[in-house]
C-alpha cells in the first residue's frame, strides 16, 4: 500500500507543472484595460502604435505586449497612457504624441490629454474631449461618438 501511495505521489508531482497557471498572478481587469487601450490607440494614432506607460509593472507589460508594442521611453512612443497619480515624464515632448490617462480629474485639468479610460463602480468608462480631438486632428470612428464630450 505504501508503494502504491509513493508511486501515485511521484506521478502527480511529475504532472503538477501542467497546473502552475492556476497559481500564477493574472489580472482580468488589466487584460480588459489592455484591450480597450489597444482599440483606442488604434483609433487615434496612425501607423504602428508604440505605447509608453510610465512605471509599468512586469505583469502589465506582459499583458499589454499581446496587443501593442510597448516601449521603454516616452521619446520612442506615439501613444502615452499615464496611469494613477503619475505625472508626464519631464523628458516627454508633447509633439506627435497622443496622451491618454486613467484619471478623470487629470483629463479635465490638463489640456494635453485627449481622453481618459477609468473604472467607476467596477465598470469601465471612456471619455474623449471634442476640442482636444479637433486640435490634434483626430477623427474617431462612429462607435466612439457616445464617449465624446464637448466642454
Amino acid at each position: 500500500m505504501k508503494k502504491l501511495i509513493i508511486i501515485l505521489s511521484l506521478i502527480s508531482i511529475c504532472f503538477a507543472d501542467q497546473y502552475t497557471f492556476l497559481v500564477k498572478k493574472y489580472d482580468k481587469e488589466i487584460e480588459l484595460e489592455a484591450k480597450i487601450i489597444a482599440n483606442i490607440a488604434n483609433s487615434t494614432t496612425k501607423g504602428n502604435i508604440k505605447l509608453f506607460i510610465p512605471k509599468i509593472t512586469e505583469l502589465e507589460k506582459k499583458i499589454y505586449s499581446k496587443y501593442l508594442e510597448v516601449v521603454d521611453s516616452c521619446d520612442k512612443s506615439n501613444f502615452v497612457f499615464i496611469k494613477n497619480k503619475i505625472n508626464k515624464p519631464e523628458t516627454c515632448h508633447l509633439t506627435n504624441k497622443v496622451f491618454f490617462t486613467n484619471n478623470y480629474r487629470k483629463l479635465l485639468n490638463k489640456d494635453m490629454y485627449i481622453g481618459a479610460f477609468f473604472w467607476s463602480k467596477s465598470r469601465p468608462n471612456i471619455v474623449f474631449i471634442k476640442n482636444r480631438l479637433d486640435k490634434k486632428e483626430i477623427t474617431l470612428p462612429n462607435s466612439y461618438s457616445q464617449f465624446i464630450e464637448d466642454f
